[in-house]
């Protein structure tokens, strides 16, 4: 007697579940089409994966179920070859068991279905800047920072853009550091992000950005704030970029000491308490300005009510350091800031409008802040740095 054939997916099915999955594995988001290496794109790499066993003997099998669920696309998922392997390991498949399955199911789908109804001027080009991007988990992962500007906008295209910071020899108390790293932020951006503003190709950009903040600061200066921009905060509790519930307005506190002279300082203390000394330090007779609030945290921005906030904030103080000070002044900027903050001090400066400003670093080893960077004039401050 013949045995009978096994029952397989149908081609209705295997093309709804394509659609639902939008072509990505379920676990890892990984594209399941086009070759990695030729680019082509006729090269199917994905897997149509049980969650209730094909078969009764196998892996998350059942006598009564197996057979009834085989084609039912409540019971597929879409993998790439490793997770494939992954869940139908002889040894292992208990790992995933038809409940944790399930739910990855849904929270995918449910994704794709929001994703799907995003209109088109909600569109986003994605930028990442910093060290160590493109780690599988690490928070410049293309795939967290793509998944956070879910479901109010979506990314314009499969890879984000990256502006990777170099390794180098040098180390960030040197002044070839900054110098190196400066130039190539300033090179990346106008190779891969200007030239797209210009072209038409990009309206809007989400920034992840994680590195030295006389760095992002001159990030935001690149960016400007004539393109719509959205620039993300990560956050430790609870872990992410994404953003948290509106809460009350921050307690924004100004203060200042009195001084003279044409060099004014301007302390930025949002993540720690930073004390009028140590800027004194730096300015012995100067002027001081310091913006804080009543309890510094690192994670002190949690929405982007917070983030607007602070930009209004640093608007009103770059207008009023001009006003009492005149033009012939120069901001000396000290700041200890969320890394969102330090984009948008950046993002809020104004070539025409306001004074030039010098930015410093903090370094333990060498005794405290030093300066690191300038924005303004063809004044370098750097070329006497140490």
């Amino acid at each position: 007697m013949a045995t009978k054939a096994r029952k397989t997916v149908s081609d209705n099915t295997r093309r709804a579940l394509w659609g639902r999955g939008a072509g990505v594995c379920y676990m890892c988001h990984r594209p399941l089409t086009g070759d990695l290496l030729t680019g082509k794109d006729e090269l199917n790499l994905g897997f149509v994966a049980h969650i209730v066993g094909a078969v009764p003997g196998g892996p998350r099998g059942d006598l009564v179920r197996s057979p009834l669920l085989v084609d039912k696309i409540e019971n597929l998922i879409l993998l790439c070859n490793d997770h494939h392997k992954a869940i139908d390991d002889t040894l292992h498949w208990w790992d995933f068991p038809e409940k944790l399955l399930v739910e990855l199911k849904r929270q995918h789908e449910a994704k794709v279905e929001i994703a799907a109804q995003i209109p088109p001027d909600r569109k986003t080009t994605v930028v990442l800047f910093g060290a160590g991007i493109g780690e599988h988990g690490g928070p410049l992962s293309p795939e967290r920072a793509k998944a956070a500007v879910l479901p109010e906008r979506y990314p314009d295209q499969r890879d984000p853009i990256v502006l990777g910071m170099d390794n180098l020899v040098s180390r960030d108390d040197e002044k070839l550091y900054w110098q190196v790293q400066i130039e190539n932020l300033r090179r990346q951006y106008h190779r891969r992000v200007k030239m797209r503003i210009e072209d038409g190709d990009t309206n809007h950009l989400s920034i992840f950005a994680l590195a030295p903040q006389p760095l992002l600061i001159e990030l935001g200066r690149l960016l400007g704030d004539i393109t719509p921009a959205d620039v993300f905060q990560l956050r430790r509790e609870p872990s992410g970029w994404r953003w948290q519930p509106a809460k009350p307005p921050l307690d924004l506190v100004l203060d200042e000491i009195t001084g003279e002279g044409d060099d004014i300082g301007l302390i930025l203390g949002l993540s720690a308490t930073v004390d009028f000394d140590r800027a004194r330090s730096v300015l012995p007779s100067a002027p001081i300005y310091r913006l804080s609030i009543a309890e510094p945290q690192r994670d002190c921005i949690g929405s982007q009510e917070d983030l607007a906030q602070l930009r209004a904030a640093l608007r009103s103080i770059y207008d009023e350091i001009s006003r009492r000070h005149g033009r012939k002044a120069c901001i000396h900027l000290f700041p200890v800031v969320p890394v969102s903050v330090a984009v948008e001090i950046g993002r809020v400066w104004m070539p025409k409008a306001d004074l030039p400003m010098t930015i410093y670093d903090e370094h333990r080893a060498k005794g405290g802040f030093h300066p690191c960077h300038h924005l303004g004039t063809d004044l370098n401050p750097m070329e006497d740095a140490a």
